[in-house]
């Protein structure tokens, strides 16, 4: 083949040439002005590193951090969704339908949802671990007088007492972790916070299966509240004091001007919407998969019910690998991957047969959690500015879509049965790909203004 004579080969034959024959300190002094560009960029971006004193995996504070947040993580979910498995023995004890009952679980989420930025907003004043320990010591406050409502009214508005409080845990937790962790490390970070969710969704339901199975409702909610008081203390004995946070104005203009910032922008209003969506299947269908379990054909005892949560093991797992998926598909693609499981599972588990149900709720399950922590570390990396508003609007809009899952879900299953529900799931399903597609085409369209500027 003949040889290709170009600008860039002739030049690299003139190095060449000069290295041989000239002395080393020569070449150095000779070298091209991008090769020393290149270099000293690469000194500075070694100095910054070394100069970075936020944690990073295997790092000073780094374990005791992951931990504790992994405990705040188990504490909020064990405590927001304290009465979900428990569903058909509440509308049992108080004579009222599945829909009336849901509220236990409605209520909490949506207080959360509704506190979650005011919250936020003294977290950027008084600091993201003062907020948390104050809400936490709130929550188990409230999740120890829970057991002794004596009616649905009471029970509920104790439930959404300790949702207010909650709210001071995820998006304190999301913005602490955007300070005080290195950029590459947050993705990982913010999974196993997520996965400390899963756990606590998880040991909930479990824990008050068996309880409620032996001892009733109240016993099981109480057991949860014991549990969430040891978590409490042991994040606030282990969790480092912040040493990168800043604090902020709780002025209503500022407040009002970032979250303004925030909502203008496209990429984050996808992911608000994809966050509430993907709660949205969650939120129905742990919300009634009891009444399900419990009916025929399956007619399985309590503590059988509350096993079955189990599953969320999957999700653990799938949250805390979601920074591999992203770095191998992108956000987007690990997205679609999220909705495909969702979707694949919520059909298999139209199925009569017990593990095909089950298999279906695994689907579900990882697909959510994977899709939910894709979604929240890229809130956290997208905002600039006011991490804690970006986050607690996520997070808003999330438990939002649980609140509307819980009770929408709970509607279609006592109009239509499972497959109502199943139907719900499926259309917030269809939501969320038709927002990640036109995220694609808006970047494909950004790209290509980019490369007519560059020209």
């Amino acid at each position: 083949m003949p040889s290709v004579s170009t600008e860039a080969s002739t030049t690299v034959d003139a190095v060449s040439t000069a290295s041989a024959s000239t002395p080393a300190s020569a070449r150095v002094a000779s070298a091209s002005p991008a090769s020393a560009s290149s270099a000293s960029a690469a000194a500075s971006a070694s100095a910054a590193s070394a100069s970075d004193s936020r944690m990073t995996p295997g790092g000073p504070g780094y374990r005791r951090m992951s931990l504790a947040l992994f405990l705040a993580g188990v504490a909020t979910f064990a405590l927001l969704y304290s009465t979900q498995a428990l569903l058909p023995l509440v509308s049992g004890d108080f004579g009222v339908t599945s829909s009336a009952a849901s509220w236990t679980v409605s209520a909490a989420t949506g207080a959360l949802a509704l506190f979650v930025l005011p919250m936020s907003a003294l977290s950027e004043r008084f600091g993201r671990r003062a907020v948390m320990t104050a809400s936490l010591a709130v929550a188990v406050s409230v999740g120890l007088l829970v057991p002794f409502a004596p009616n649905l009214g009471t029970l509920v508005a104790l439930r959404a007492v300790q949702g207010a409080a909650l709210a001071g845990l995820p998006a304190s937790a999301t913005a602490y972790l955007a300070e005080e962790v290195r950029p590459k490390a947050l993705i990982t970070a913010i999974g196993l916070f997520v996965a400390g969710n899963s756990v606590g969704g998880m040991s909930g339901r479990v824990i008050t299966g068996w309880v409620a199975q032996e001892w009733g409702w109240r016993a099981a909610v109480g057991a949860i509240g014991a549990v969430a008081v040891a978590c409490a203390v042991a994040f606030r004995l282990l969790l480092p004091a912040p040493r990168h946070f800043t604090p902020g104005s709780l002025r209503p203009r500022v407040l009002a001007r970032t979250v303004r910032d925030h909502l203008s922008n496209p990429l984050l209003r996808r992911l608000y919407a994809i966050g509430a969506l993907f709660m949205t299947v969650f939120g129905g269908v742990y919300t009634v998969i009891g009444y399900r379990l419990t009916d025929a054909p399956f007619s399985l005892p309590q503590g059988i019910v509350g096993s079955i949560f189990l599953v969320y093991l999957v999700g653990t797992v799938s949250a805390s690998t979601a920074g591999k998926l992203v770095a191998r598909l992108g956000r987007r693609g690990t997205l679609y991957l999220a909705g495909g499981t969702t979707a694949s599972g919520l059909l298999l588990s139209l199925a009569d047969a017990l593990p095909l149900v089950l298999l279906g709720l695994v689907l579900i399950t990882g697909g959510f959690f994977a899709g939910h922590a894709a979604a929240s570390s890229a809130v956290s990396h997208t905002a600039k500015h006011g991490r804690a508003q970006a986050s607690a609007l996520y997070q808003s809009a999330y438990y939002v879509g649980s609140s509307a899952g819980s009770t929408i879900g709970a509607v279609a299953f006592h109009a239509g049965g499972w497959s109502g529900t199943v139907g719900v799931g499926l259309l917030a399903v269809l939501g969320v790909v038709t927002i990640t597609v036109a995220g694609s085409r808006a970047a494909r369209v950004e790209a290509r203004r980019g490369a007519v500027a560059v020209r």
